[in-house]
């Protein structure tokens, strides 16, 4: 039984060789991200250059996508890490603030408008939930705030006020040069951090457009903003990403598993891709097993048909960076075996393509197919192929555009082969089953349901039954 469900997995120190990134694929690593809020672009170049290197020699490519560090705010760089104790006072102070005023514990922020954007009773939230304090009244130039919990801060640490509007642009300087240096390095995915509605990823595609790039935006739904609009936001973007991180901090934790839910039926509305990211495995960043919670986790979002889990922390920074990709590469298979899975997939919106693309799937499943060939330029066809998924029969897509091959790694189910088009459409169909046969081990007797958006003249208006070695069997 082949794995349907991608595994993207964040490179970083621990894993940004060779020798790590071709034993990552191995183990399953489907797609590459590269997070730009703590990389270099000598860092990414490096990977990419990777990652490049290995699809020479895999079987299926491997896309990269960056993740931009967006409108974000972090504690400023610390010489030491400093010591927080519940019930003391800390002051924050703004980014380029005057203040100069003698104070225990002082915490400088890497945001200028702190102050005019919280008010006394607010909660701000530090490195990711582990520090709460409470505003207890701002003086000139800085913000005292009593601290909730003990904890130790550092450098360059998240910090969130829940509940409240942050006015930051939401494309900043150093995305729109990130964006720039992976559009020179032909990147596949751009994922865009802390959409909050529409116009935001309205903004990301003006900028990619302007590049004249093809790239997909993935959506980062982080808080509550995004959730609330999350519908609009879905048919703006060519994908989602659950990003459980802040949007546990943003939100009420407890919620999120519901959360999680109705943003998955969001995406699958829509017929945009879909990926759960954060705390997956986090354990294994020091164990070399996951915790059951952990293993339970990753199994619901099995269990909801999301295209694709992300690795953070685990593969970038993490002691068993490999491991963590066999681990979660054998959750998954071991959950798509669970009968029933994709309820949301039902909830695709209806046309004549979809209808002939689910038409091929309930075909392919009948008949007990070993596959759906799908011979597609852009790639749309595969994708109206998956968003008719969940389904236990592979989907091969062949293409001729590298970028396209790479992009559909993303797909759940979706293995991409490159194939050269002729003239001739029977030439065309046969050179796929050729592939299937040296690449894939399929036998000549075995039958697969051949649909296409490019061997006819029109749009796509006809299925065919195949034997692998060659002969229709309509």
């Amino acid at each position: 039984m082949r794995r349907r469900t991608k595994i993207i997995c964040t490179i970083g120190p621990a894993s940004n060789d060779f020798d790590t990134l071709n034993a990552m694929y191995e183990a399953g690593m489907n797609v590459a991200r590269i997070n730009m809020s703590h990389a270099t672009h000598e860092d990414a170049a490096r990977t990419i250059g990777w990652i490049k290197t290995l699809n020479r020699k895999t079987k299926y490519p491997v896309p990269v996508l960056i993740d931009t560090q967006g409108p974000e705010i972090r504690t400023a760089k610390l010489d030491h890490p400093l010591v927080l104790r519940k019930g003391t006072e800390v002051v924050l102070i703004p980014e380029l603030s005057d203040y100069h005023g003698p104070v225990t514990s002082r915490l400088e922020v890497q945001f200028e408008g702190l102050k005019g954007a919280v008010s006394a009773g607010d909660t701000i939230v530090l490195d990711n939930g582990l520090i709460n304090l409470k505003v207890s009244n701002q003086i000139p130039a800085a913000i005292r705030c009593v601290v909730l919990d003990d904890g130790v801060i550092g450098s360059r640490k998240h910090v969130n006020i829940p509940g409240v509007h942050i006015n930051l642009p939401s494309i900043t300087s150093k995305d729109r040069d990130d964006v720039k240096f992976g559009l020179e390095l032909d990147v596949d995915f751009i994922a865009q951090s802390f959409v909050r509605s529409r116009d935001d990823v309205a903004k990301m595609r003006e900028l990619l457009n302007h590049r004249n790039h093809g790239v997909h935006v993935v959506a980062k739904i982080e808080n509550r903003e995004g959730a609330t609009n999350i519908e609009s936001i879905a048919e703006t973007a060519d994908g989602l990403m659950v990003a459980r991180g802040d949007l546990g901090i943003e939100t009420d934790i407890a919620t999120l598993p519901n959360l999680q839910r109705q943003l998955v039926r969001s995406s699958f509305k829509s017929g945009r891709r879909c990926i759960v990211a954060t705390h997956l495995l986090e354990s294994m960043v020091e164990h070399p097993i996951p915790t059951r919670a952990e293993v339970t986790d990753v199994a619901n979002a099995i269990y909801e048909g999301v295209d694709a889990v992300m690795l953070s922390a685990e593969t970038s920074i993490g002691e068993h960076p490999v491991k963590a990709v066999e681990q979660l590469a054998e959750i998954a298979l071991a959950s798509e075996r669970f009968p029933d899975l994709g309820f949301a997939r039902e909830l695709v919106a209806q046309s004549d393509k979809q209808n002939i693309a689910r038409s091929a799937l309930e075909l392919a499943a009948r008949i007990s197919a070993s596959g759906i060939v799908v011979i597609t330029r852009r790639g749309i066809t595969a994708d109206l192929v998956t968003n008719c998924g969940p389904t236990d029969v592979p989907i091969f897509a062949f293409s001729n555009l590298s970028q396209v091959r790479r992009r559909l790694m993303l797909n759940r189910g979706v293995y991409a082969h490159r194939t050269a088009f002729s003239n001739n459409p029977e030439k065309t169909i046969q050179t796929a089953l050729s592939v299937l046969r040296q690449r894939e081990g399929l036998g000549s007797e075995e039958r697969v349901v051949v649909i296409s958006d490019v061997l006819a003249a029109g749009p796509v208006d006809a299925i065919q039954l195949r034997s692998v070695g060659g002969v229709s069997t309509e």
